[in-house]
C-alpha cells in the first residue's frame, strides 16, 4: 500500500511539473516582443547609397533603378516617421540594394562608353597611319 501512495504522488508530482511547465511556456509565448529599435544608421547607409548612385550618374544611366531606390527611401522615411522601424529597415535595405544596383549600371555605362570612345579613336588614328603609308 505505501508503494501504491508513493507511485500515486510520484505521478501527481509529475503532473505538476508538467503543468507549471506548460504554463511557463504559454506565458513566455504570451510575453511581448521587445520593441525593434529605429534602424537609425541603415538609413543612413542608404541614403549614402542613393546620393552615391545619383552622383554617379544614376539618372542618366540608371534611372529605373535609382526612381526605385528613391521611392523606397521615401517609403522608409514615412516608416521611420510613423515609428513602423522593421518596415523603414526593410525599406531602407531594398533602397540599397537598388540604389547600389543604379550606382554600378551607371558606372558600368560610363566604362562602356569610354571604351567604345577609346576604340573610334584608335581606328581614326589607324585609318590616318594607313593614309599617310601609302
Amino acid at each position: 500500500m505505501k508503494k501504491l501512495n508513493c507511485l500515486k504522488s510520484y505521478q501527481m508530482s509529475r503532473v505538476g511539473v508538467a503543468v507549471a511547465v506548460a504554463a511557463a511556456v504559454f506565458m513566455a509565448g504570451c510575453a511581448s516582443t521587445p520593441p525593434t529599435p529605429a534602424p537609425t544608421e541603415q538609413m543612413a547607409v542608404s541614403r549614402a547609397a542613393v546620393n552615391n548612385a545619383s552622383s554617379a550618374g544614376g539618372n542618366e544611366f540608371a534611372p529605373v533603378q535609382l526612381r526605385s531606390a528613391m521611392e523606397k527611401m521615401d517609403a522608409a522615411e514615412r516608416a521611420m516617421g510613423e515609428k513602423d522601424y522593421a518596415r523603414a529597415r526593410l525599406l531602407s535595405e531594398e533602397a540599397l540594394v537598388d540604389a547600389r544596383l543604379a550606382e554600378t549600371t551607371a558606372r558600368s555605362a560610363k566604362a562602356q562608353k569610354a571604351a567604345e570612345a577609346l576604340q573610334e579613336d584608335n581606328r581614326v588614328l589607324r585609318k590616318e597611319l594607313d593614309r599617310k603609308a601609302q
